[in-house]
């Protein structure tokens, strides 16, 4: 038996006793217990139904190949063309079950901050992290996530310097997890004149968002300091004190925002963003304090590692994280990404089944 259909195996067994004890009249009576059970049974259900669905194609391709071995060439060609179908459908399952069968990160579920910063290369890397703005924008689109943007800095050529964002919606920090690191673009800006290829970076980093329950934060932490705001806006910027920056003294965390008029809102949009990087300051701590060797082994998403390049004269888009390169940039750049974040997640979650102990 293959070590995926014996995970398969596991899982059903796990998913049976789950509905013994949900059918059992003891555990009926705790409605938090219920819930609790519930929700394991729910997680597991697209694991099952893969893993039935792949065994399913295991059996008929199985058959399709004993019809193939007969050696009669009606059925054979029959039995060749139902191999060319199914084998592909059995890959596919094979990734997405490596992809079930991964522990659930405990943020999964959260929404998330998204934040986009220009690196090398001046306004070519501010005229991408733009591009990237709007690749994420139109994926959250895609996916029918709400994406607001909670302070943005541009560019004199219309570039973006750097852009905090919220997204809200299913699931997003499972999908979009992967995303943070170095993205490397390499292309023939608009401003050369000679044709030559230049290569600029945008860092990206991907936090899930924290409530207040998540992260205590002491007013005796803060220094909140109010200024005028500055750069294009409405009739309120440099006329009013506006603009806030809150500093976490800490850590050294500084926050400032200054999009909205209001400097309650500019307040309140500076402790959103505060709350969701002390978490992830916290996380990483926790993080860097167990597991190290297998966090270097599966890639840690670190904002110092070049995840992905962005090739636009071969249009062709590569992670380098799982070496998977696809010659479909310009769909990639539109805001379809799933395929290569399907990828990204397959390659991961067998780097993960390999270390694991």
């Amino acid at each position: 038996m293959s070590e995926l259909l014996k995970r398969i195996e596991e899982a059903e067994a796990r998913a049976a006793d789950l509905e013994t004890q949900l059918a059992d009249p003891a555990v009926v009576s705790q409605a938090s217990r219920v819930t609790e059970l519930a929700k394991a049974l729910a997680r597991l259900r697209p694991l099952l139904e893969a893993g039935a669905r792949y065994r399913q194609v295991n059996a008929e391709l199985a058959g399709a190949r004993e019809m193939l071995a007969e050696g009669d060439a009606e059925l054979g060609e029959l039995a060749q063309s139902e191999i060319e179908s199914l084998e592909p459908e059995l890959e596919s399952l094979e990734g997405q079950i490596r992809v079930l069968l991964v522990p659930p990160d405990p943020n999964d579920e959260r929404n998330v901050m998204l934040e986009i910063r220009a690196g090398a290369g001046g306004e070519e890397a501010a005229l991408f992290a733009g591009d990237l703005l709007r690749m994420y924008t139109r994926y959250a689109e895609t996916h029918k996530w709400k994406l607001e943007t909670l302070s943005l800095s541009g560019s004199a050529t219309g570039g973006v310097k750097e852009v905090v964002a919220s997204i809200s919606g299913d699931r997003v920090y499972s999908r979009m997890k992967h995303e943070r690191g170095v993205h490397r673009v390499q292309r023939v800006p608009s401003t050369e004149s000679q044709g030559r290829i230049h290569t600029s970076t945008v860092t990206v980093a991907v936090l899930p968002e924290a409530e207040e329950v998540d992260v205590h934060i002491d007013a005796k932490d803060l220094r909140v300091d109010v200024m005028r705001a500055s750069g294009p806006g409405g009739q309120s910027v440099n006329t009013t004190d506006s603009a806030v920056r809150i500093t976490h003294l800490p850590t050294g965390l500084v926050v400032q925002c200054q999009d909205e008029k209001s400097q309650h809102k500019n307040k309140a949009r500076a402790m959103k963003i505060l709350r969701s990087r002390l978490l992830e300051h916290e996380q990483e701590k926790a993080a860097a304090e167990r597991a190290s060797e297998r966090r270097s082994q599966v890639g840690s998403g670190d904002r110092s590692e070049r995840i992905r390049t962005y090739n636009f004269p071969q249009s062709r888009v590569t992670d380098h994280r799982v070496g998977v390169t696809l010659h479909k940039l310009d769909q990639v750049i539109e805001g379809n990404m799933d395929e290569l974040l399907d990828a990204v997640h397959v390659g991961l979650a067998k780097a993960a089944e390999q270390v694991a102990p």
